[in-house]
């Protein structure tokens, strides 16, 4: 038996079960963003914590309103391990574009816009805050 990945497992069967039953905005013993602590603005991450509780208690409105950079990237990464599934066990030769030279500028590029675009308090921007 392979023991290679027993904590790794135990350790995220945990923190699903802590996510699903306990509301990260109801509690102090979760961290806190040190971003938004230390300036009163939100980084591109804020509300991630809120927005996994929700989406395991499967409320969908909820993971937006929290975080749509969020969803963006659970869609990233179902694309990836779709890719690197069908490429690594179905001996397949689909091009991952995440692999690409650009992705990463153009992801920095998406970051960079809604991380600023989030801050501006004004409508329909201030829609892409955390609730």
């Amino acid at each position: 038996m392979n023991f290679k990945y027993v904590g790794f497992v135990i350790l995220a069967i945990a923190l699903v079960l802590i996510y699903i039953f306990i509301n990260p905005s109801e509690v102090d013993f979760l961290p806190k963003c040190p971003f938004y602590f230390t300036t009163g603005l939100y980084c591109p991450g804020c509300g991630s914590q809120r927005a996994t509780h929700q989406l395991l208690n499967f409320n969908f409105k909820g993971v937006i309103a929290q975080n749509i950079l969020f969803v963006v990237c659970i869609f990233i990464l179902i694309y990836h391990i779709t890719i690197t599934v069908l490429n690594t066990y179905f001996k397949k030769n689909y091009f991952n574009y995440l692999n690409h030279a650009k992705t990463g500028w153009i992801v920095l590029i998406f970051i960079l816009v809604f991380w600023i675009s989030r801050n501006i308090p004004c409508y329909p921007f201030e829609l892409l805050a955390p609730k």
